[in-house]
């Protein structure tokens, strides 16, 4: 079902009242005094051609190391590496030269306030190598992490890895005192080593952001979404989603009290981290076995259909492109075939995650992906090309607008296409899913999967960049309770064990040592549905939702090329203004609309599955977002 246009508009002008502003007033950003319009261009002109160049020189290092990891080529990539560095500090001080608030062309301010903003280039050269290497080396930290199997007393032994090992054990292993164990080798082995390292890595990060006229490096952060109370209007949107999150939560929690008893879990408190499936706890989906609501219905995988019909990587890229080309899109160029790397080679090592890249000269795009022939990497094939196509679209643009309109639209985007990809619907329309599609048990379970990859996710992509920002704001003295302390307040989690100060449990997850921005996940989930629903509507795509499937949607293909084209040139909301029904609500809302999307899978799961929100199952759910003890104990027994 879908909520009424009216209650739409009610729902969404409630939150907030949009206002064009920026986060933090542009007077204290760094400036010069040159306002010479033509002096601008012409540095503009310049740093594009340079920009590009270094870009692709360095693309080119990474893509070499990620695909045959050897000394040589870690070498030669950590030295382009060095170079890129020295390019953005050169180029920062001469944009700094400029009074760019006073320069009369709209894009070149833009430019020049990008170029300016980004980047800790404000740094004296000592601290400028310093925060570098310390990134540098907490990612070497990380990305040697080993662990000791269970029940394995030999020490000499323990050469379990990150991927795929402990990604394996967390997501099959029922026995709660292995993950218990698996959980607590890689919480101790990646947080202390580093812990000194990332308390000096604050320090320097907000001298650098001081010296550019930031108050500290967590409001740098967030500057680029370019919104005057960008907190606000996040954690607005959270607190629409939370309903949902809350009976979702409280379901899980039953079937997984249902499966491991009350020594594990607790029936009306928080959940024990190393029981979801993940790690991180930061997605469900792994679990599904256990909170299924129709665990005897056959779920929506078609790897066998595959298997059986022959796909072969080859063939699953070509469908990948087939879908983007019958939405009007481009198709990809002959370098793209010559270049990407989409088997797992026999004879070198290399990086299996799968990603796109874009090499900076507007002709070499490549894919990346040890693609095995199973539904999963069919969808991630459809996910990374969403981002190859971002890449074709904005190409034409300014180096500096080569990006997406926020930090979270490639991602957006990219999602909103696997949503569409991701449905019995489409699988049935490609020809590799022949049963019913409108069966009610196989469209809960559906629905009951999104849930968990989805409504899970969104409180962890949430509270990542809070506590960054706290520790930013207010200090590293008790960073370790300042997280569990958000991992209840968001999630309802605790640690399985005692966890203290001497601890760095954030940094069991990569993108707090390696220094990347975590918001633009959370962005991006709200984004995707947003533009799911939008294309959706486009279409003229009538009942549920997740029904929905722009395959061959000329219309649909027309807005996204519309969108990316822009790149980072205009305000995103400038660009959702191109996604109708946007057009009218958006000149009043904030990204809080795209909670409404949210809210129509929330209606579809539980308007059919009330079990889910009856009374016994909600008794003392409240209890769960109770501040945590500051001793930070191990989970308690049920009274």
């Amino acid at each position: 079902m879908k909520f009424p246009y009216w209650i739409t508009v009610l729902v969404v002008t409630g939150f907030l009242n949009f206002q064009e502003s920026f986060a933090i007033s542009d007077a204290r950003i760094v400036q010069g005094t040159n306002i010479n319009l033509g002096e601008a261009l012409i540095f503009l002109r310049e740093y594009d051609v340079g920009a590009s160049n270094v870009c692709f020189k360095v693309a080119t290092a990474q893509w070499n190391y990620a695909t045959n990891m050897t000394d040589i080529n870690k070498r030669k990539m950590i030295e382009e590496q060095m170079l890129k560095a020295k390019f953005d500090k050169v180029s920062w001080r001469k944009a700094i030269l400029f009074d760019w608030q006073r320069i009369p062309d709209r894009s070149i301010r833009r430019q020049l306030k990008l170029l300016i903003t980004k980047g800790r280039a404000s740094l004296p050269d000592e601290k400028f190598n310093e925060i570098h290497h310390l990134i540098s080396e907490m990612k070497d930290v990380y990305l040697h992490v080993r662990i000791c199997a269970f029940n394995n007393y030999d020490t000499n032994y323990c050469d379990l890895m990150l991927d795929p090992d402990v990604h394996r054990i967390m997501a099959h292993s029922r026995n709660p005192d292995e993950l218990l164990h698996v959980w607590k080798e890689w919480y101790d082995k990646t947080g202390p080593p580093m812990k000194n390292k990332f308390m000096r890595y604050v320090q320097i990060a907000n001298q650098a952001a001081r010296m550019t006229g930031f108050s500290d490096a967590g409001e740098q952060m967030r500057y680029i979404y370019e919104e005057n109370d960008f907190e606000h209007e996040i954690a607005n949107t959270w607190k629409t989603i939370e309903p949902l999150y809350k009976e979702l939560f409280t379901f899980v929690r039953r079937r997984l009290y249902i499966r491991y008893g009350p020594d594990v879990v607790r029936p009306d408190g928080p959940l024990p981290a190393h029981i979801l499936g993940n790690i991180w706890a930061q997605e469900w989906s792994q679990i599904s076995d256990i909170v299924m609501p129709y665990s005897l219905e056959k779920q929506l995988d078609v790897t066998e259909e595959m298997l059986r019909q022959g796909f072969t990587p080859l063939r699953m890229l070509q469908m990948a492109e087939e879908f983007y080309t019958s939405l009007g899109l481009k198709p990809l160029s002959p370098e793209f075939w010559r270049h990407s790397l989409i088997e797992k080679p026999n004879n070198r090592k290399m990086q299996c995650t799968a990603s796109a890249w874009d090499f900076c000269n507007k002709i070499d795009y490549r894919l990346k992906q040890c693609t095995e022939v199973n539904m999963e990497d069919l969808i991630s094939l459809h996910h990374e090309m969403g981002h190859i196509q971002y890449y074709l679209q904005y190409s034409e643009q300014p180096f500096l607008y080569r990006d997406g309109s926020n930090p979270g639209f490639h991602e957006g985007i990219a999602n909103a296409m696997v949503l569409s990809v991701y449905n019995p619907v489409h699988f049935h329309r490609v020809g590799l899913f022949n049963n019913s599609t409108d069966t009610y048990e196989l469209n809960m379970n559906f629905l009951m999967t999104m849930a968990l990859k989805k409504v899970a996710y969104a409180p962890f992509a949430l509270l990542i960049d809070e506590w960054r920002n706290n520790i930013f704001q207010n200090g590293v003295r008790t960073m370790n309770v300042n997280w569990w302390e958000l991992r209840l307040l968001y999630q309802g989690i605790v640690p399985p064990t005692t966890r203290n100060e001497g601890h760095l449990d954030a940094a069991a997850k990569r993108h707090i040592p390696a220094d990347m921005p975590y918001t633009k996940y959370y962005v991006a989930l709200l984004l995707e549905f947003q533009i799911y629903d939008a294309l959706c509507t486009a279409l003229g795509h009538t009942g549920q939702l997740h029904t929905c499937d722009i395959y061959r949607s000329r219309e649909a293909g027309r807005i996204l090329s519309d969108m990316m084209q822009v790149g980072k040139a205009r305000h995103w909301k400038d660009v959702l203004r191109m996604c109708p029904p946007f057009v009218l609500l958006l000149s009043h809302t904030t990204l809080a609309f795209s909670v409404v999307a949210l809210s129509v899978l929330a209606a579809l799961f539980y308007s059919t599955y009330p079990a889910v929100t009856s009374k016994a199952l909600l008794s003392n759910l409240e209890q769960i977002f109770e501040p945590v003890n500051r001793d930070l104990p191990t989970k308690t027994q049920p009274d």
